[in-house]
């Protein structure tokens, strides 16, 4: 072959690969960062408390259109997606109890919402989006 085929593990970097200094954020990027921050904290909480689940979820809500535009945007989306997994998943869950199996399911959604939440709170200390 000649040589034309590239590898897909290599690509250049895009422009949201390479991450912003916290002093060269503009005031949005900055206010679009402590949103997601306090939604994270909130989710956090709610892995323990419940209804800091409802309100990290809510909170990303409101402020996802204040992020429009920003590296921060799809944190948000991570965010609201996390919650609607996590309840929807919990709610199919409560009666598979029974039946054992959603003690199992329970405990997935669990440590797939850690996931998801660890790997966001890391992705946006570092000023990069949630997904790249």
């Amino acid at each position: 072959m000649s040589g034309i085929h590239q590898d897909s593990t290599h690509r250049s970097p895009q422009p949201h690969d390479i991450p912003i200094r916290d002093s060269a954020l503009t005031e949005t990027q900055q206010e679009a960062k402590t949103h997601a921050i306090v939604s994270y904290v909130f989710m956090v909480l709610g892995l323990i408390t419940g209804i800091f689940w409802l309100v990290g979820a809510i909170w990303a809500m409101v402020k996802k259109s204040d992020a429009r535009g920003t590296p921060f945007e799809d944190h948000y989306s991570n965010i609201i997606k996390t919650f609607w997994v996590g309840l929807v998943v919990t709610i199919i869950s409560i009666p598979l109890a029974v039946a054992l199996i959603g003690y199992l399911t329970l405990l997935t959604v669990w440590i797939w919402s850690i996931y998801r939440i660890v790997k966001g709170v890391a992705r946006l200390s570092a000023n990069q989006p949630y997904y790249r």
